[in-house]
């Protein structure tokens, strides 16, 4: 069960912008790595619009740069989430008039 106060959640599909990257963890694997908003926040300054939940996914992102990316990977890596398999990232390298919305 999903138990995070500082989330909004949201009814999936969620939409991801462009321009920007996002990362999608699945949210079983969030919840069993008892992450919690709070700690990803003090350690990466998320805002509310940065981290967003829906039935299946977590999406942190926009986020507000590339270099953002890593820190971020290997913070996930550190609680035992698998790349790709748990977690991924999508860079927002499609164009602006492409809506792409996301769901488990």
């Amino acid at each position: 069960m999903f138990d995070d106060n500082h989330c909004s959640e949201q009814t999936l599909p969620l939409k991801l912008d462009s321009g920007l990257p996002s990362i999608l963890i699945r949210k079983e694997k969030y919840e069993s790595a008892g992450l919690v908003r709070a700690e990803i926040d003090s350690q990466f300054n998320l805002t509310d619009r940065e981290f967003r939940a829906g039935d299946e996914l977590v999406v942190l992102g926009p986020l507000p740069s590339d270099e953002m990316i890593g820190p971020l990977t290997e913070y996930l890596e550190s609680k035992n989430l698998s790349y790709f398999d748990d977690f991924f990232e999508l860079s927002g390298n499609w164009p602006d008039w492409l809506t792409i919305h996301v769901s488990g």
